[in-house]
C-alpha cells in the first residue's frame, strides 16, 4: 500500500524514530546504492535551495535518478496546464515525487491524484514534514534524548511551516514550549489547542531575552515577507528579533541553536563561531534524514 508524507501527522511516533534510525545508518554510511533503477521526480514550484539540494544529493547517494524542475517557466504549467494533469503526467515517470508548493494542501491533493509516493517539501505556511524530521535528528544529537527538552521558538510562529509541523512531532514527547513572537505573528490559536489537548505545557512572550537561558534549544525563524499581503505589515515585524552572541552569555551548556535557513539578519553573523550555533550541522543532517525517508517510503528500508 502506498504510503505518503504530506504531514508530520502520517507517521506514527514508532514511525519518525525509525525514521530517525535510518538516518543515524546512513550518516555512519552515506553511499548505499540500494535505489539503483529507481526515478524521483524533483519538482519545486516554489523557489527552495536547501530542501532541493539535499532532497537531490539524498537521491544521488542512493544510487538512484532525479527527474523534474526548479522553476515552472520551462514547463507545461507556463502554458496554463492544469496542477491535476502536471501530476498525473509526472507520476508516470517516477517511483516517487517530491514536491514543494506555495499554497496550501497542494501536497495532499496531490498525493490523492498520484499512484506513486509523495513527499511533501513544503506547501505555502502549512507543513514541511522532512524538515521537521532533520529538525528533530538534530535535536536528539545534540542533546542526546527527544524527552524532556524545552524548546525556544522564535520568530514567525503565524506563517512557519518548519515550527508547525516541529510542535506536532514534538509533541509526541515530554517537550516544554515558549513561544517569542510579536501580536502578530503569534502561534495560531489551533496548534495551542493541540498543545492543550495533550497536556503540554507552553509559555508565551514577545521577549527574546526572558526565558532563554532556560532552553535547551533555540529554534530561530525569519519573518517570510513571501507570506505578508500588506508588507507594511512586514515592514513593522521584519526585524522583531536578532540573535547576537551577546544574549548567549548565560546559556546552558548544551543549548544549540537550530534555524531552518535562509537566514536574512535574524541571527547576526557574529553568532556563527559560537559552539552553540548548529545551524549549518543541520543542513548535513538533512541529507541523512531525507535519504530514511525516500527508503522507507519506497520500501528499500524496512
Amino acid at each position: 500500500m502506498k504510503k505518503n508524507l504530506v504531514s508530520i501527522n502520517d507517521f506514527s511516533k514508532e514511525e519518525i524514530l525509525h525514521i530517525l534510525e535510518l538516518a543515524e545508518e546512513f550518516e555512519k554510511d552515506p553511499n548505499q546504492r540500494i535505489l539503483l533503477g529507481r526515478v524521483v521526480a524533483s519538482l519545486f514550484f516554489e523557489p527552495s535551495t536547501r530542501t532541493r539540494l539535499s532532497f537531490e544529493s539524498a537521491i544521488n547517494r542512493l544510487g538512484g535518478r532525479v527527474i523534474g524542475f526548479s522553476d515552472t517557466a520551462n514547463t507545461s504549467v507556463s502554458k496554463g496546464e492544469s496542477f491535476h494533469d502536471t501530476i498525473r503526467t509526472i507520476s508516470n515517470y517516477s517511483d516517487l515525487i517530491v514536491m514543494r508548493h506555495s499554497v496550501e494542501g497542494a501536497a495532499r491533493y496531490a498525493s490523492e491524484i498520484s499512484p506513486v509516493p509523495v513527499v511533501n517539501a513544503g506547501d505555502g505556511a502549512n507543513q514541511h514534514p522532512s524538515q521537521t524530521l532533520l529538525d528533530l535528528y538534530s535535536i536528539r544529537k545534540t542533546q542526546g534524548t527527544l524527552d524532556g527538552i524545552h524548546i525556544m521558538m522564535v520568530g514567525d510562529l503565524k506563517y512557519g511551516r518548519t515550527v508547525h509541523s516541529l510542535l506536532e512531532a514534538l509533541s509526541h514527547f515530554k517537550t516544554r514550549f515558549t513561544f517569542v513572537a510579536p501580536k502578530e505573528l503569534e502561534m495560531p490559536a489551533e496548534y495551542k489547542q493541540h498543545l492543550d489537548v495533550r497536556k503540554i505545557a507552553y509559555t508565551e512572550t514577545d521577549r527574546l531575552d526572558q526565558y532563554i537561558n532556560d532552553v535547551d534549544i533555540v529554534y530561530m525563524t525569519r519573518v517570510q515577507r513571501e507570506r505578508f499581503l500588506d508588507l507594511m505589515e512586514y515592514e513593522k515585524v521584519k526585524n522583531a528579533y536578532i540573535l547576537k552572541n551577546a544574549i548567549l552569555a548565560a546559556t546552558k551548556d548544551n543549548m544549540r541553536i537550530l534555524h531552518p535557513l535562509p537566514r536574512v539578519n535574524e541571527i547576526d553573523t557574529d553568532v556563527d563561531t559560537n559552539p552553540k550555533a548548529y545551524y549549518f550541522n543541520q543542513t548535513e543532517n538533512g541529507v541523512y534524514v531525507r535519504m530514511a525517508i525516500i527508503s522507507y517510503l519506497l520500501g528499500v528500508k524496512k
